[in-house]
């Protein structure tokens, strides 16, 4: 790895040299940094009644460059390739459905291919395909945790003219989904539209949305039509000094119906509450998240980087048609120069789960990672156990991860 990095430092210096004669192009390919991230993970899957557990071990590459700016406009083009090394488990799209899923399915495809516009005051222009997080990512993510990450075709308009004031607009016509672009379920197509205005207050972030998605129908993929939504809320988020204790804090709502040709009627309801006080290194956190359901269709967030939400062992991707009650306690502490390390961290997490609609118990959860850093190196290892209670069987999940980023 570091080898490709001085190769393509090489030839970015060279070209900054030929090209200084070309103008605003020259100037531009003079000015091309490299796009290098590279992760090897290891994920086994426990999950009941199955007879078999899962084993993958995956490597993904993604590799590319960014011009500089010729006439305020940047070009980004970047490749991913996801290799299972073991494979041993249900990727969705290799067919061994006797072993749990992971979803890292082997594939090679254009990541992001994108042209980036400043030449308007204070707006960024970007079209093409792109990766897209708004907010937390409980509505709008790239899915980073999975080696094929989620992106957008889509124009996207983000204009800060007026101070502490931003709008975020953007049309998307394509969801190129963790799945692979050879999977059914690889892309959602469609005509959709995400609105996001924040407003900076000293005590927080305050943000308005709404977002319209529409998606085509897929043969035997009932999900794609029936997640077509519109949904609006609010978001307040900030944090506040209190003597050595810094506190954090969270709540959103929001309220989503059936949109477009979706041939389900729904009305259902989001709530958020979180509060987090740190401590010089430590921190401990409590949170409730409501999805509602009304016993067809439960809330909705199918461009959400999921895995965040709701715990890692991923068992809630879809929301349960009498919705889901999560209430959460999170603790956690980095240290900063820990021998070679530049900092070492543990974060734990306990959630508890209910049906909105009918309180019925889901099951709880145990979440653990410990994750380090070393220069360009990120290193971690994560344990999540799902008990299961009247939803869902156990399963527990275990990760060994290092990613470097040049």
């Amino acid at each position: 790895m570091r080898r490709i990095g001085w190769m393509t430092t090489a030839l970015a210096m060279s070209a900054t040299t030929q090209a200084a004669d070309f103008g605003p192009i020259g100037g531009a390919i003079g000015e091309t940094k490299p796009i290098i991230d590279a992760r090897l993970r290891y994920e086994g899957v426990d999950q009941d009644p199955m007879a078999e557990d899962a084993e993958a071990v995956t490597l993904r590459a993604r590799l590319g460059f960014e011009t500089g700016k010729a006439w305020e406009t940047a070009l980004l083009v970047e490749g991913e390739f996801v290799w299972p090394w073991i494979s041993d488990y249900n990727s969705t799209i290799n067919g061994k459905t006797q072993y749990p899923v992971v979803a890292d399915p082997e594939s090679y495809e254009v990541n992001r291919l994108q042209l980036v516009n400043t030449s308007l005051p204070q707006t960024t222009i970007t079209l093409g395909r792109q990766r897209i997080t708004l907010d937390d990512q409980r509505f709008v993510g790239n899915v980073g945790w999975r080696q094929n990450e989620q992106t957008f075709d889509a124009l996207r308009v983000v204009n800060k003219s007026i101070a502490n004031l931003t709008f975020d607009v953007t049309y998307l016509d394509q969801v190129n989904r963790v799945f692979s672009k050879d999977s059914p379920q690889g892309r959602y197509e469609g005509d959709s539209f995400l609105g996001n205005v924040s407003y900076q207050f000293p005590v927080g972030k305050l943000t308005a949305f709404g977002y319209w998605l529409e998606f085509d129908p897929i043969p035997n993929v009932a999900a794609a039509v029936r997640d077509s939504s519109q949904t609006y809320g609010l978001r307040f988020a900030g944090e506040r000094p209190l003597s050595k204790l810094k506190l954090a804090y969270a709540a959103s709502y929001a309220t989503q119906e059936q949109y477009s040709d979706n041939p389900l009627n729904f009305d259902n309801d989001y709530t958020l509450l979180e509060l987090t006080g740190t401590y010089r290194q430590y921190s401990v956190g409590l949170g409730w998240e409501v999805m509602a359901g009304n016993g067809v269709k439960g809330f909705t967030t199918p461009l959400a980087t999921l895995h965040k939400f709701q715990g890692w062992a991923d068992k809630f991707l879809t929301t349960p048609v009498d919705g889901i009650d999560d209430k959460y306690l999170n603790a956690g502490f980095t240290l900063k120069g820990v021998g070679p390390l530049d900092t070492l961290g543990l974060q734990a997490s306990w959630h508890e789960y209910q049906a909105e609609r009918t309180s019925q118990d889901y099951g709880s959860e145990i979440d653990v990672q410990l994750q380090a850093k070393w220069k360009r190196f990120t290193g971690a290892l994560k344990y999540a156990d799902y008990s299961a209670d009247g939803l869902f069987t156990d399963t527990s999940k275990f990760w060994v991860q290092v990613e470097y980023i040049w």
